[in-house]
């Protein structure tokens, strides 16, 4: 070996020992430096997502406003359709109302109207009857001669002058007065107690303007008398109606009721009938009794339908929220 040679190798094992060292303290940095790569870009990739859940929640935050935005003027509109709704409802109340007054005050001039009608139709029948016994009477009458003298007795002797027929009384032959009694011949056409109780249409007259008086006790004793002494006659079943009337004032309703089903049974022909349906299921629906109330006024409704009790009726059921016609 030259000593070039020779001299030059205790080098080589000084330079593999550097290279080793280099390289054992070269890896660590170069993970390292892999390492923080990853981490940036991990950090990267948070902040992305942070930012995208920072504008998915400015934009979640924009539409709930715009909903409660909506929400709101929803509820504004619902409270202004109510406050509407609320006026119609009581503007509707209101027009009810005075329907239902006006209806009632027309009823209650249909009722006049009716009373003084029945009073007319009494009194035609009295003067009927008047007239038929003054016909009666004129019927009877002997008929007089022609020379209005009985002829002479050709028998007697000439001096002596036949005796005049005497003349009827000059009170046959003309009307009547009024305050004079007058015969009749048939006995059925009076009533049971004619010669102590006035007829029918003055008793009936009397008790109507105590009714009307406000005199309910003696105007109801009145009318008791008209249904005692003329159970026949027409105005028997009007006064078993106001008797009626009477009751359902004084807050008698079960009696009340019976008076009106007298009149609906015993005088189906009455002009009271409508009415006495009408106040009868009134008087029910007082008692509670709804169901038979209801059905009460159905029936009025069905039978007279276009009767100012009618429409009473149908305003009644109306304000109940109850169907005029029942559902099968």
């Amino acid at each position: 070996m030259s000593p070039h040679t020779s001299r030059f190798l205790p080098a080589a094992p000084i330079r593999l020992a550097t290279l080793a060292l280099a390289s054992v303290l070269l890896a660590p940095a170069t993970a390292a430096h892999a390492v923080s790569k990853d981490m940036v870009q991990l950090q990267t990739q948070v902040q992305q997502l942070q930012d995208a859940v920072a504008r998915l929640q400015q934009s979640n935050d924009e539409r709930m406003g715009v909903l409660k935005d909506l929400v709101q003027q929803n509820a504004d509109s619902v409270n202004k359709m109510s406050t509407a709704v609320g006026a119609i409802q009581k503007q509707l109340q209101v027009q009810q109302d005075a329907q239902g007054t006006k209806i009632d005050q027309i009823a209650g001039q249909v009722q006049s109207l009716n009373d003084s009608l029945d009073e007319i139709k009494a009194r035609l029948s009295r003067l009927e009857k008047v007239m038929q016994e003054i016909q009666n009477q004129q019927q009877n009458m002997p008929a007089p001669s022609a020379s209005g003298a009985a002829p002479a007795d050709t028998s007697a002797p000439p001096a002596a002058a036949p005796a005049p027929a005497p003349a009827m009384p000059p009170s046959r032959k003309g009307k009547p007065s009024a305050g004079s009694p007058v015969a009749s011949n048939d006995a059925s056409t009076l009533p049971p107690a004619a010669n102590t109780a006035p007829p029918a249409d003055d008793l009936y007259k009397t008790a109507l303007g105590d009714y009307m008086a406000a005199k309910y006790t003696l105007a109801s004793s009145e009318f008791g008398d008209v249904i005692r002494y003329y159970p026949d006659n027409p105005l028997a079943g009007n006064a078993s109606y106001y008797q009626g009337e009477i009751e359902y004032r004084n807050g008698k309703y079960a009696a009340a009721i019976k008076n009106y089903d007298i009149v609906l049974d015993q005088y189906p022909q009455s002009n009271k009938v409508p009415v006495s349906h009408l106040h009868k299921g009134q008087a029910l629906l007082q008692l509670k009794q709804n169901d038979a109330g209801v059905r009460e006024l159905r029936t009025l409704i069905q039978r007279f339908p276009t009767s100012p009790e009618a429409m009473q009726a149908r305003s009644k059921l109306n304000g109940m929220g109850v169907p005029i016609t029942p559902h099968h």
